[in-house]
C-alpha cells in the first residue's frame, strides 16, 4: 500500500450486498449498526454511477474499512461485484493479520465458497434481530472502533426507504423520456482568421447579431458557415479566410492541437453552438424568451398560437389534442422549454419543462411577471395537480406545432448546414416496471376545471 494510504484512518464497516436483492436487509441492519456508534458503508449509499462510483467502493474498502459485513446467499455470492470484492477483503485479512476482517451474515443457507467456507457466519436467517445482537457482540469483542456516545444516523437510508417502498414488478415497460435525439449533424466546422487588420468591436458585434452560431476564439472564430457567408456577414471587422478545416466528429473527439483546443473544450464549444442555434430557431419561431435564473425558456406565445387552441399530437389512431396556453385563476399560463444540448452518450437535446404566467389583460396575455418568485409560487400553486400525462401533452404537442407535423426538426447552423433532430422525445425499454397508484390524493387533484378552458380537467382527450 502507498504510504498515505497506510496512513488512513481504519473505522468504517463495510457491507458487501447485492444489489437489489439485499437492499431490504441492509436498508434495515445499517442504521441500527449505525444506531450503535458504527461508522457503515453500503453502496445504496453511493449514488455515483459508472467507474466512479466502482471506485469509490474499492477505495473504502481498501483503505478506510475495518470489517467486512458479507451478507451470504447463494444469489448474493454469485455476483461478479461481490466477489470482487471478497477477494480485495481477503487480500486485507492476510496485510492486516485479522484472520476475523470478514464476517459472514448468513441470509439464507449457502454453498461454501473458496476463501470463506471455514469463517463462523452470523446466522439471521429467520432472524433478524437475534442476528443484529449477535453481530454487534462481535463488532464489540473485535475492538471496531465504535463512538456509542455520539451516534449519527445517515438520514438517507430513510429517502432510499421510500424509494424502495414503491412495488417492482418483473415486466418491461416503454418509458418516453425528455430526449430528442440529434439525427444528423454538419460534416465539418471552420475556424476562420482575418486576412488583415482587424475590427474587434466590428467582430464582436457582428458576432452578437449574427443568425448563425460563432464562437470567438483567439484572433478568430470557429462556426459552420461558409466563406462567401462570412465575407458577407463579417465584412465590417475584416476580410476573412479558412485556415482549419475541421471534421466534425474527429473535432469533438480529439480537440485540435494547433489550435490548443483540447477534446472537453471542443465539446463545450459545439455544445454551446448548438444551444445557440436552438435559441435562434425558437426565435424564429416567434416563442416568447424567458430567462430563467440559468437556462433561457421558449414559450408557446400570441404570435405562435392562440390562447385555449388544441394541438392535435396523438399517433396510430389515437387522437390526442392538448393545449400550450391557456386562462386559470385570471392568469395566463404559457407552456414552454428550455433545451440542454449534449453529445454523450450520443448527441441529444434534454428539454426541461417551463411554465409562464402573466396577467390577463382583456382576455390576452400581458408581460410576464418579472418576479421569480412570483413565478414560482403561481407554478407550484396552479400547476400542483398537473399529473405527468398532462406535461407530456404539453411537450408533444409543442413538439408537433415546432415541426410543423413532420419527423424532424431542422436546426439551422449556417444558410446551407443544418442539424436534424427528431420530433418524438426517445424511448427506453426498462425490464421492470413500478406500480404506481393510478388515483390522486384529494389535495393533489386538480380544482379549477377552467385550467384548460371550459373542458374536463383531462388536458388530453383521446378517441378512436
Amino acid at each position: 500500500m502507498a504510504e498515505d494510504q497506510k496512513e488512513e484512518k481504519r473505522d468504517i464497516v463495510f457491507i458487501s450486498k447485492a444489489t437489489p436483492g439485499d437492499d431490504e436487509f441492509v436498508m434495515w441492519l445499517a442504521p441500527r449498526i449505525e444506531a450503535a456508534g458504527y461508522k457503515v458503508f453500503a453502496d445504496i449509499l453511493t449514488l455515483e454511477p459508472g467507474d466512479r462510483w466502482r471506485k469509490e467502493i474499492t477505495a473504502t474498502l481498501q483503505n478506510k474499512s475495518i470489517k467486512m459485513l458479507l451478507c451470504c446467499s447463494d444469489s448474493t455470492l454469485a455476483r461478479n461485484g461481490v466477489q470482487e470484492e471478497i477477494g480485495i477483503a481477503l487480500d486485507l485479512a492476510r496485510e492486516l493479520g485479522d484472520e476475523q476482517f470478514i464476517i459472514p451474515m448468513r441470509l439464507e443457507k449457502y454453498k461454501k465458497l473458496f476463501g470463506i467456507g471455514e469463517l463462523q457466519y452470523i446466522n439471521f436467517e429467520n432472524r433478524w434481530a437475534q442476528g443484529l445482537s449477535e453481530l454487534l457482540e462481535a463488532l464489540k469483542k473485535q475492538n471496531v472502533p465504535c463512538e456509542a456516545d455520539v451516534k449519527s444516523i445517515n438520514p438517507n437510508w430513510e429517502v432510499y426507504r421510500s424509494r424502495f417502498s414503491i412495488d417492482v414488478e418483473e415486466t418491461s415497460e416503454a418509458l418516453t423520456s425528455n430526449w430528442l435525439e440529434i439525427n444528423t449533424v454538419p460534416d465539418k466546422i471552420y475556424y476562420y482568421q482575418p486576412t488583415g487588420a482587424l475590427d474587434h468591436p466590428a467582430l464582436q458585434q457582428a458576432c452578437n447579431y449574427s443568425h448563425h452560431p460563432v464562437i470567438l476564439f483567439q484572433r478568430g472564430f470557429l462556426t459552420f458557415m461558409s466563406l462567401d457567408e462570412v465575407n458577407e456577414k463579417f465584412s465590417s471587422a475584416a476580410r476573412f479566410k479558412v485556415t482549419h478545416e475541421l471534421p466534425l466528429l474527429k473535432f469533438i473527439e480529439d480537440g485540435c492541437d494547433e489550435l490548443e483546443i483540447s477534446a472537453r473544450d471542443a465539446k463545450n464549444k459545439v455544445t454551446d453552438m448548438f444551444r445557440k442555434a436552438w435559441e435562434n430557431f425558437c426565435r424564429e419561431k416567434k416563442l416568447l424568451q424567458y430567462a430563467y435564473s440559468n437556462k433561457l425558456g421558449f414559450h408557446a406565445s400570441e404570435d405562435f398560437i392562440e390562447l385555449g387552441k388544441k394541438v392535435s399530437w396523438g399517433e396510430r389512431g389515437a387522437a390526442r389534442s392538448s393545449m400550450l396556453r391557456n386562462i386559470k385563476s385570471e392568469k395566463v399560463w404559457q407552456f414552454g422549454v428550455s433545451a440542454i444540448p449534449s453529445l454523450w452518450p450520443f448527441p441529444h437535446f434534454r428539454l426541461k419543462s417551463r411554465v409562464l404566467f402573466s396577467e390577463c389583460e382583456n382576455g390576452k396575455a400581458g408581460k410576464p411577471f418579472s418576479d421569480s418568485l412570483q413565478q414560482h409560487r403561481l407554478r407550484r400553486r396552479l400547476c400542483k395537480g398537473w399529473r405527468n400525462n398532462r406535461w407530456h401533452g404539453c411537450l408533444m404537442a409543442l413538439l408537433k406545432a415546432l415541426s410543423e407535423g413532420r419527423d424532424t426538426i431542422e436546426i439551422a447552423m449556417s444558410k446551407e448546414q443544418f442539424i436534424e433532430v427528431k420530433a418524438k422525445p426517445m424511448s427506453f425499454m426498462v425490464p421492470v416496471t413500478t406500480v404506481l397508484p393510478q388515483v390522486m390524493q384529494d389535495e393533489d387533484e386538480e380544482g379549477d376545471e377552467s385550467t384548460f378552458g371550459n373542458e374536463p380537467f383531462e388536458m388530453e382527450e383521446t378517441g378512436t
